[in-house]
């Protein structure tokens, strides 16, 4: 298993931490005077737990290798949750650490396997929701943003043209709104 330096650590890379398995949240370099510390947050693969640790630049993780594969939602079956590739595989996650994840019904999802296990299930670059509670659009106003709620209860901003019942479409890391959707 290959090594990596808590220097060289990345968001969204896939870790082993102790004996758990962690996709890298958040990573801030810290300097000094003195030395340099690196604020590393981790949020675990299996339970959705996060934590986090302050570390050393020498301190050393093993990396995880990871396989992409393109994944549909199907149902949930008692405490998993159960995905279908196109060519028909069945892939099943744990649903403790999904909720964020499955609450965007989109079509499509990414999955990432591990040895042979689907470990994480992300959302594709950008996600559709429909507004269903905003201020209505203003005459003349064509520039700027203002909040909505969207039908899974996720609050965002949104342009001011926006109104109930139009579909948008957001970045899925950052919640920023990109377009209307037709």
């Amino acid at each position: 298993m290959a090594q990596i330096a808590a220097i060289d650590v990345r968001k969204g890379m896939l870790l082993a931490v102790g004996d758990r398995m962690c996709r890298v949240v958040h990573s801030n370099l810290w300097k000094s005077d003195r030395r340099s510390r690196i604020q590393l947050k981790f949020k675990e693969i299996l339970t959705g737990r996060t934590s986090e640790v302050t570390a050393q630049p020498a301190d050393r993780y093993d990396v995880l290798e990871a396989e992409v594969v393109e994944l549909e939602h199907s149902y949930r079956d008692g405490s998993e949750e159960v995905f279908y590739t196109k060519t028909g595989e069945e892939w099943r996650s744990p649903s403790a650490g999904l909720e964020d994840v499955l609450r965007w019904n989109s079509a499509a999802y990414r999955g990432q396997l591990v040895d042979g296990r689907l470990v994480a299930v992300m959302l594709p670059p950008t996600v559709v929701a429909t507004v269903v509670a905003c201020e209505p659009s203003m005459k003349g106003q064509s520039s700027g943003l203002k909040d909505a709620t969207l039908d899974n209860g996720v609050k965002v901003r949104v342009g001011t043209m926006v109104n109930p019942g139009d579909r948008v479409e957001l970045d899925s890391e950052t919640l920023e709104f990109r377009d209307r959707v037709k």
